[in-house]
């Protein structure tokens, strides 16, 4: 046990010093915990600890100061994680847009190119489908198009979208054909942006086209390696770490253990008739759930604050009508609706949890590109993340 030995003497102003002892067992392990203490209450508060003393009630005790001029705000690491394609990006570009001003015109400009790349990949992923699906074009001229779109894809300047490539994209997405293939998508992979840009085309396609905050959320770039991200927010300083999914990117997670003190893991509930890009045999739910074992119940956790996003409401809303949830539980025997297919799959996550009672899973369902939503969310989420931190150092 860890307790306070005499009182906090403070002094007028209400900023001035002050200083304080705490006392624990003289057992090795209990100097340990109170050195996690200390440091807590370091990144809370600016407290330094200076030397170890012996203490009349035969423990070890160390002298805690805080200085006039200690911080306010904590440091918070928190690290992003899900699957691959489950929206962890997307929130973490949610938070530039929040708590940083958002994009620039001049950053707007430098996502054109990656606006251009995703919907001309959009649409030879349809066209390829179509062959593998067996799936003939609505009109037979389109079939012509479909040869032009990837003679014109390969030659394409990088950034630019010319009228006759921006044509054949029109005409080939009007096509009775592709719309009929783009409704299988989940048998095949297709970004989720795919029909944002290509209904939009005319608007992109324009020689002054400058892409919207929107636009700069719905493009999807795979994430390798680690980024970083930092803002402040409610007196949290926050450093939020967004991990590639992917299997081949998970070996680099090891370096962002140490100080990170929550972790946001995201959910795509869209994805569960979907297979893993990397592997075709694999429910991306599944790998999901899989995935979520692995961290929720990992003893470098333990202490660690886990906050479950169930992300892509919108999408999941959309498609639970027409492709049922027994793809990916054959044991579902509830209705086809939104309230109740979403509660069954929050409550298979939920049940990895193997620290019930001890361990608290806080969970909430997410729209990524919408930055109303977001932000609600991620306000509630620090409310938890302050609460958290100050009960590891017994403050609440």
């Amino acid at each position: 046990m860890i307790r306070i030995c005499g009182r906090i003497e403070r002094k007028p102003p209400e900023r001035s010093n002050c200083s304080f002892w705490l006392c624990c067992p003289r057992a090795p392990w209990g100097q340990q915990r109170l050195g996690a203490v200390s440091r807590n209450m370091e990144n809370i508060c600016g407290a330094q600890p200076s030397t170890w003393f012996p203490c009349s009630c035969a423990g070890t005790m160390i002298n805690i100061s805080i200085s006039s001029e200690a911080r306010t705000f904590v440091v918070v690491g928190t690290w992003f994680k899900g699957a691959g394609e489950s929206g962890k990006s997307t929130i973490v570009k949610q938070m530039k847009i929040i708590h940083e001003d958002g994009y620039s015109e001049e950053e707007c400009k430098q996502y054109k190119l990656v606006v251009y790349s995703n919907t001309i990949q959009s649409i030879m992923a349809i066209i390829r489908a179509m062959g593998r699906l067996k799936i003939e074009f609505g009109e037979a001229a389109r079939s012509d198009d479909a040869r032009q779109l990837f003679a014109l894809a390969s030659s394409a300047e990088e950034g630019v979208m010319s009228a006759e490539l921006g044509g054949v994209i029109r005409r080939l997405w009007g096509d009775s054909g592709v719309q009929a293939c783009f409704d299988r998508s989940r048998e095949y992979q297709l970004n989720d942006s795919a029909a944002y840009y290509l209904n939009d085309l005319d608007r992109i396609c324009q020689p002054d086209y400058t892409p919207t905050q929107q636009d700069v959320l719905r493009t999807r770039v795979k994430t390798t390696g680690i980024v970083e991200t930092h803002f402040t927010f409610k007196d949290l300083y926050f450093k939020m770490f967004d991990v590639g999914g992917q299997r081949s990117e998970r070996k680099k997670w090891i370096h962002c253990f140490e100080g990170v003190t929550s972790i946001i893991f995201c959910v795509a509930l869209s994805d569960y008739d979907l297979v893993l890009a990397e592997d075709e045999e694999m429910n991306r739910m599944h790998e999901s759930m899989k995935l979520f074992d692995s961290i929720c119940n990992n003893k470098w956790f333990i202490h660690t604050s886990i906050i479950l996003f169930l992300n892509k409401k919108d999408l999941f809303e959309e498609k639970i009508g027409k492709s049922p949830l027994t793809i990916c539980y054959p044991e579902y025997t509830g209705g086809q609706t939104y309230d109740e297919a979403a509660e069954y799959i929050h409550t298979q996550f939920q049940n990895l949890n193997k620290r019930k009672g001890i361990k608290e899973i806080y969970t909430q369902f997410t729209c990524a590109t919408d930055t109303k939503n977001v932000q609600f969310v991620f306000d509630a989420v620090t409310d938890i993340i302050i609460k958290n931190n100050l009960s590891e150092i017994g403050l609440y």
